[in-house]
């Protein structure tokens, strides 16, 4: 065992509670993420998995249970978790290296140290030579590596990945999956990643985390012991689909019937 990071014990989440419609989205939620580690939570549409990240991100507070990031309750955000939304949620105003910029305006980091920071970031990236270019002008791809740019800036220990990829097509989505893999190697941030692809989550993952149908808990963790980089017709990968699918469909199949019965 590694030095534990995150770790959910219990992790209960009620919408209008005690109102009429009371809704039960989590319930008995158990997970540790181990420093550097990279894991994804997969699931049913509307399981919690963005809950989850959520309230790892300090956005929701859990209804009971105990969340904690080295160990001290999570209260709130803060600058040690970076966030990346499926919407790129970029400054239109503003061009590509003020956008990478802004958590270090706002934190006060000296403009020499913000220029050296956004050199490093955008060769991490690949996008040398679009520093001054504004949003509008990139493509899906090149606004994505930005946002991730702006949450990796101030170093934060987490990056927390919401369905980043969802927004692209399959060719760039390729390309991302080869990008992200390599800044995860490059700066081994403990990673947390909600997908509602099985594929992405055996391309990038050491773990991952399946998700019951509401209300959710952890049905099942799959360790990806495969090296980078995974092609999905090797035999391993294709027999990690197979058992994540059969799984997954279980939980899919259940929350059919429930939206049907209500």
């Amino acid at each position: 065992m590694g030095e534990v990071k995150i770790s959910a014990s219990g992790i209960r989440k009620v919408y209008n509670s005690g109102g009429a419609n009371e809704v039960l989205a989590i319930e008995d939620l158990n997970l540790d993420v181990e420093k550097g580690e990279f894991v994804s939570l997969l699931g049913p549409s509307g399981c919690g998995k963005s809950t989850f990240l959520f309230m790892v991100g300090g956005f929701e507070k859990p209804s009971g249970g105990s969340l904690t990031l080295n160990g001290d309750p999570i209260r709130g955000p803060g600058a040690n978790r970076g966030i990346v939304f499926q919407e790129y949620v970029l400054f239109p105003w503003q061009r590509v290296s003020a956008n990478i910029a802004y958590g270090l305006k706002i934190a006060g980091v000296s403009r020499a140290e913000q220029e050296k920071r956004i050199a490093e970031l955008i060769a991490m990236i690949g996008l040398q030579g679009f520093e001054d270019a504004y949003p509008e002008s990139l493509s899906g791809g090149m606004k994505q590596r930005v946002a991730i740019a702006r949450a990796l800036a101030y170093d934060p220990e987490i990056l927390l990945m919401d369905e980043p990829f969802g927004a692209l097509d399959a060719q760039t989505r390729s390309r991302m999956i080869a990008d992200l893999i390599r800044i995860h190697e490059a700066t081994h941030k403990t990673t947390l990643f909600v997908t509602h692809s099985v594929e992405e989550a055996i391309l990038l993952s050491d773990r991952v985390a399946l998700f019951t149908a509401r209300p959710a808990r952890i049905k099942e963790i799959f360790e990806i012991d495969m090296p980078h980089p995974r092609s999905v017709t090797d035999d391993v990968f294709v027999a990690y689909e197979k058992a994540i699918l059969d799984s997954l469909e279980e939980e899919v199949s259940k929350t059919i019937s429930a939206e049907r019965a209500s």
